[in-house]
């Protein structure tokens, strides 16, 4: 299994916004359970996939910027297929 470094800023900012999208779900569980209108709820679901794509760019950002690099420095090429891989399933 590889693994990725991650200065201590980043991963703050990563727990941060996993705490809101948690907090979000936590929101729609509660909207569920108070029989909340559905375009209420599923406004709310928008929102939380709004909070996923942009931790997700946060995540493959740092990747580009430093696994990526590295492996390029290092002469394996073989992770621009795999970011094509993680492109093609729309981050």
């Amino acid at each position: 299994m590889e693994h990725t470094y991650r200065d201590d800023k980043l991963k703050k900012d990563c727990i941060a916004r996993l705490n809101k999208i948690a907090r979000q779900v936590d929101g729609l569980k509660k909207m569920i359970n108070d029989d909340r209108y559905c375009k209420d709820v599923l406004t709310q679901v928008k929102a939380c996939e709004k909070s996923l794509k942009s931790f997700s760019l946060l995540v493959l950002n740092n990747h580009l910027h430093s696994c990526v690099v590295n492996k390029i420095k290092q002469g394996d090429e073989t992770v621009i297929s795999e970011i094509i891989e993680l492109l093609r399933q729309d981050l």
